[in-house]
């Protein structure tokens, strides 16, 4: 059986809960830890879900709002179901050459 496994970026929302509302906001908190980054690099922090992120950058983003990284990043793993595939009325495979057949070109003269 295989897992799906997802997680979920509450960065805005630990920001939201700060009295934060603006990336521009969290920028100088960074540079206090020592994490520079530029403007759009802390834009896309706080409005996408990162697929890769430094661990100093976590930890610095713990340190501001006082938080675990597991506050952060929620994470949810499931079960995934084998996906059913069609088969014919019998249960067995369908033989494609037995039911769809060429048809013979013709070739005129002109």
């Amino acid at each position: 059986m295989k897992r799906q496994v997802s997680y979920q970026w509450r960065l805005r929302e630990m920001m939201a809960t700060h009295g934060m509302f603006n990336a521009t906001d969290l920028a100088p908190l960074l540079v206090d830890r020592g994490i520079r980054l530029s403007s759009v690099q802390v834009w896309r922090l706080v409005t996408q879900t990162p697929e890769r992120l430094s661990m100093p950058v976590l930890a610095a983003l713990c340190d501001i709002f006082e938080c675990t990284p597991a506050e952060l990043i929620v994470t949810k793993a499931e079960n995934t179901t084998r996906r059913r595939t069609a088969t014919s009325a019998a249960g067995g495979d369908v033989d494609l050459a037995a039911i769809i057949r060429p048809k013979r070109a013709r070739v005129r003269p002109e």
